[in-house]
């Protein structure tokens, strides 16, 4: 397969939050969100436990275009950075991922904490969060402004 041939992805789901406009992240992760999977896909649910981390994939549906080089979180007091530096929602496939954590589990609904997608963005992907994979701590914790 070629770099530039598309690729077609069906949503898993969507996100269901209190969020309609972007707000700064950390409003956004202080407030619960649902992940509601579509109800064919809830067996792929079962496992899942309370207080367990999950990386939520989701498509950042309401941003339109991107420049290569961006500032950090929109602060323009802050350099600029290429935006695969970044992890704003301005890029060539706007692709949000986020790590939260389970607070319930029930049918075809996850409700998670943490979670900085907006209401409607449709899911991609979740995939259980497994530090041996996931992170490095030290490492994680230097790119925390990003």
């Amino acid at each position: 397969m070629r770099t530039t041939e598309p690729i077609t992805l069906t949503p898993i789901g969507h996100v269901e939050s209190r969020f309609t406009e972007p707000e700064p992240l950390e409003e956004m992760r202080r407030h619960p969100s649902r992940l509601v999977l579509r109800p064919d896909l809830a067996g792929g649910l079962d496992g899942l436990a309370v207080g367990d981390w999950l990386v939520v994939l989701f498509y950042c549906h309401r941003a339109r275009g991107y420049e290569l080089r961006q500032h950090p979180r929109g602060d323009a007091t802050q350099p600029l950075r290429g935006v695969f530096a970044l992890r704003s929602p301005y890029r060539p496939n706007p692709i949000g991922v986020t790590v939260a954590r389970i607070e319930a589990v029930e049918g075809n609904v996850v409700q998670v904490s943490g979670l900085d997608a907006l209401d409607g963005s449709p899911l991609l992907d979740i995939k259980p969060y497994v530090s041996f994979f996931d992170s490095d701590s030290e490492e994680c914790d230097a790119n925390a402004s990003l």
